[in-house]
């Protein structure tokens, strides 16, 4: 049932505060924009947030921080612009990445149901629902938290990991993007998308081994699928960056596995085992 059932009436002075944040394009807002709008002192206006809230006019995104809630919300909106923008209140620093980022740099034709959040704040929860939309947060530390950029959102705002560090995130945590079989999809039109100079520096600055060992070991499994520039070259330097021991190809998966030791990767993805059985 739409959240604007459950909502009581408004007086008339609080109609208009939030009909004039809305039409400031200040669907999100914090308590000194409400007060600025309307005026009213400030323990007036901490109250009037506190009834807001109990009637489902307005949630609470971060401490502060407010979205009124449009009047077509519902579990059904499930992937809009509007949950991007929402996405980089909720955490700070924080950008839309892994497998949402993926989709939204049209990798994959996939709508994934949660959008993915990274970000260096350690949260209370991995997950939250807002206006029938569950985010997942990724907390990854500092060094880690870059190449994002901002993008337009209607009236709004958010950040996304560019496509290079998208790319390096799918290969460090392909679980947060739909599985490593999902990556090897996305793959080809990734490495047609990105700009090589920029994701090997990217790459480096990782500082992991897995991420050469799992990125070598899929361009030579998928061949002319993956064009990649000078890729010889490209990929005689990832080899000599592998690290000792070997990696999983699936993060969090079986144990067990072929294990290929040209590029050093536990091939633990049954459906590839065949494959991994080469090096």
């Amino acid at each position: 049932m739409p959240q604007t059932n459950k909502r009581g009436t408004l007086s008339a002075d609080v109609a208009n505060a939030l009909s004039l944040l809305a039409s400031n394009g200040q669907s999100i807002f914090r308590l000194e924009d409400l007060i600025a709008a309307t005026h009213w002192p400030r323990r007036r206006a901490i109250n009037l947030l506190y009834q807001l809230r109990r009637s489902g006019w307005i949630v609470s995104l971060a401490r502060s921080t407010y979205l009124i809630v449009p009047l077509e919300a519902g579990p059904e909106a499930a992937w809009t612009e509007d949950a991007l923008v929402i996405a980089g209140h909720l955490a700070a620093p924080a950008a839309v990445a892994y497998w949402s980022a993926c989709h939204y740099w049209n990798w994959t034709e996939q709508v994934p149901r949660t959008i993915f959040v990274q970000t260096t704040r350690r949260m209370r929860s991995q997950n939250r629902k807002v206006l029938g939309v569950t985010y997942r947060f990724a907390r990854v530390l500092s060094e880690k938290f870059f190449g994002t950029i901002e993008r337009p959102a209607g009236q709004g705002k958010f950040s996304v990991t560019d496509r290079e560090k998208t790319l390096v995130d799918a290969l460090d945590r392909p679980d947060l993007c739909g599985g490593i079989r999902q990556v090897i999809e996305m793959l080809p039109e990734a490495a047609e998308a990105v700009r090589w100079e920029k994701a090997e520096t990217y790459l480096e600055k990782m500082g992991s081994g897995a991420l050469y060992k799992r990125l070598g070991f899929l361009v030579e499994m998928l061949g002319g699928k993956v064009r990649v520039p000078e890729r010889e070259r490209r990929m005689e330097a990832w080899r000599a960056r592998l690290t000792g021991g070997y990696a999983p190809l699936e993060p969090g998966g079986r144990a067990s596995g072929p294990a290929n030791s040209r590029w050093r990767v536990r091939v633990n993805v049954p459906a590839l085992a065949q494959t991994g059985a080469r090096g």
